[in-house]
């Protein structure tokens, strides 16, 4: 009971400390709930001067009705809609129950040291991952490199069978005439 009162005490004075530390000085020691009142007053002053900040306020308390967990459970859904419910999704629920029990039976799978080590290997995929990118810029160069081999070797080619064809030509002009001169004897 004394711990207890001496804790009380010890936290009033924290709290008249943090007190002090928000007041301005100026005035004195202003007490934190006087100050949180007069701001309170003057936005209530403000939003009575304007009708769009009335209608602000009135939807703001609207809002904050139903971001309360509790306010679905104050909706009460009727049991008969609730059956409804349950009896359309008659069919897939049994569907849905084997597939939970699946899960529950794979459970233990995911709870293995394998797969609780994954992130433990984080590092060295990361590692694997930089070397196959480098392996792909490797490879593509080479792949650039084969390209341009295999683009001169084509022109190359295209140049010798042209060439070989002119000389064909050529000396099939020259047996030609090579032939039509013993015959013009």
């Amino acid at each position: 009971m004394a711990a207890g009162l001496v804790e009380l005490r010890r936290l009033q004075w924290r709290l008249e400390e943090l007190e002090q530390c928000v007041g301005d000085g100026t005035c004195g020691p202003r007490k934190v709930a006087d100050e949180l009142v007069k701001v309170q007053v003057a936005l209530s002053n403000i939003a009575g001067k304007r009708e769009r900040i009335k209608i602000l306020f009135k939807k703001i308390e609207d809002v904050i009705k139903y971001l309360d967990p509790q306010y679905i459970d104050r909706m009460a859904v009727p049991d008969a809609m609730k059956l409804q419910f349950i009896l359309a999704e008659e069919q897939v629920i049994p569907s849905r129950a084997a597939l939970l029990e699946q899960v529950k039976n794979l459970q233990p799978i995911l709870e293995s040291a394998s797969i609780q080590a994954v992130p433990d290997h984080a590092a060295k995929l990361q590692r694997l991952s930089q070397i196959r990118i480098q392996q792909q810029e490797q490879r593509q160069d080479l792949t650039d490199s084969v390209k341009t081999l295999l683009e001169d070797y084509n022109k190359m080619t295209l140049l010798l069978s042209k060439q070989f064809v002119q000389w064909n030509e050529i000396l099939t002009q020259l047996e030609m005439a090579k032939e039509a001169k013993p015959v013009a004897e």
